[in-house]
């Protein structure tokens, strides 16, 4: 049951406020963009950049898309009982929105009537809105910018191919998993696969018996620096670090070897040059599927 938080003032509405940054959204061609358009180094603004806009919301990912300062958006997707997807994080309700209860126990038509409540630590002032749907996203989004969404359900699995298949945008989306067995489901179905790894599992972890399958692996920051390099050497052709805040953080795995970074702060980090060249790590020998 969806229980209400009582609240004593609702988010006020307001203008957004932009970073300092470009004004101009990145863009290549005039078709769907797909990750061979990715740059050497490539930044993702994680939940939308979630120090810096209201997570996993449509005015933060619009925000983060028109300031320029991040090749790839994030975002996470839940399943309700009907079947849809939408777009959040936590199994509950409690922590993003105005109301409680399991995101799992609404129907789309109640979801309508979820608003989002803004952190008041954010810059600039946010208005309460519904959090949109995965569908919702990737219409307004997909093949204008890079994506990348973690299916936090696993059976959502196939409904969520079946949305990147029917507008183009298997080679333009990342389908993250902490899970290799849902990588490799994820990859027989065609679709661009992410593992992310914590820094404990990245300890036991093997990298290279999974590069045949994963194409991006997602690795945490705070990982050994020999993890990180046991990682970058792996075969798989991406290697980007999470969940990344400062500079210094960045520099860091750029030296090495890594060649994204997943942030909650890409205004920040755009605004600050890297220091130092990140030092050439070899990387496995790995064939690119078509």
């Amino acid at each position: 049951m969806v229980t209400r938080i009582t609240l004593t003032v609702l988010a006020s509405a307001a203008s957004l406020v932009p970073l300092t940054g470009p004004t101009a959204p990145l863009e290549w061609g005039t078709g769907p963009l797909t990750v061979d358009s990715l740059p050497r180094v490539t930044y993702v603004a994680h939940r939308g950049g979630a120090r810096e806009v209201p997570e996993n919301s449509m005015s933060g990912l619009m925000a983060a898309y028109g300031r320029g300062t991040a090749q790839v958006l994030d975002f996470d997707t839940r399943m309700l009982r009907d079947g849809t997807l939408v777009v959040m994080h936590d199994p509950l309700l409690n922590r993003t929105t105005y109301l409680g209860g399991e995101v799992r126990g609404l129907d789309g038509r109640e979801w309508r009537g979820v608003r989002l409540r803004p952190k008041a630590s954010l810059p600039g002032s946010w208005r309460s809105e519904r959090p949109p749907t995965v569908a919702e996203v990737l219409d307004r989004l997909g093949g204008r910018i890079l994506l990348m969404l973690e299916a936090k359900d696993p059976h959502s699995l196939r409904p969520l191919a079946s949305l990147l298949r029917s507008r183009g945008l298997t080679r333009s989306v990342f389908v993250n998993s902490n899970d290799p067995a849902l990588a490799r489901r994820a990859h027989a179905l065609g679709l661009l696969t992410q593992l992310w790894r914590s820094a404990e599992q990245l300890r036991e972890d093997r990298p290279e018996r999974w590069r045949s399958y994963v194409d991006l692996l997602d690795v945490d920051f705070r990982g050994r620096d020999r993890d990180l390099r046991r990682a970058v050497r792996s075969g798989i052709r991406w290697v980007w670090a999470h969940t990344v805040v400062t500079p210094g953080q960045r520099d860091r795995v750029l030296a090495l070897g890594c060649n994204g970074v997943i942030t909650d702060a890409p205004g920040r980090l755009a605004r600050v040059p890297v220091r130092g060249a990140a030092r050439p790590v070899q990387r496995g020998a790995r064939p690119w599927r078509a």
